[in-house]
C-alpha cells in the first residue's frame, strides 16, 4: 500500500473523462497512522484517526451544502472472504451529485486547507469510483 494523498494528473483526466453528470459514489478504504504526523512539523498528541476525524468534520461542513452525502461509514471488523484483516481501519461510501462536484472540491481552497489533517492521519487509502447500475 502506498500513501498517495492526491490523484495523478492521468487519474484526474480519466475521472473527468468518465463523468456523465450522474451521481457517483466513492468507496474509501482508510488506514490510519498510529500517531498523526503533520507535514509542517508541528507537535501533535493526536492519533491518526483523531487527525482524520478533524478532516472528516471539515469535509462534512464544506461538502454537505453541495449535496454530498455520506451513505455509510464504519470500522472494519474482519475479513469473511479472502485475507488481509489489518489492511484497512475504516470504510466509507460517499455519494457526490456528480463527478464535477468532486472535481470542484479538489480545487476549493477551504477544502485544501482541511487536507492537512487528512495527510497527517492517513497511512494509506484507496479511493474507488463507483457509479451506474450494478448486479445487486
Amino acid at each position: 500500500m502506498q500513501n498517495v494523498l492526491q490523484p495523478t494528473g492521468d487519474q484526474v483526466r480519466a475521472f473527468r473523462d468518465r463523468a456523465n453528470g450522474e451521481p457517483i459514489a466513492m468507496l474509501n478504504l482508510l488506514k490510519f497512522k498510529a500517531h498523526a504526523e503533520y507535514e509542517d512539523g508541528r507537535e501533535s498528541n493526536l492519533s491518526g484517526r483523531e487527525a482524520y476525524k478533524l478532516y472528516a468534520e471539515s469535509f462534512r461542513d464544506i461538502m454537505g451544502p453541495r449535496g454530498v452525502k455520506i451513505l455509510y461509514a464504519g470500522h472494519t471488523r474482519g475479513v469473511l472472504i479472502g485475507s488481509g484483516d489489518d489492511l484497512w481501519d475504516e470504510v466509507a461510501v460517499i455519494q457526490y451529485p456528480s463527478a464535477q462536484v468532486m472535481l470542484d472540491m479538489l480545487r476549493d481552497e477551504t477544502y485544501q486547507a482541511a487536507q492537512l489533517h487528512r495527510a497527517a492521519g492517513l497511512e494509506g487509502q484507496l479511493l474507488i469510483e463507483c457509479g451506474g447500475s450494478a448486479t445487486f
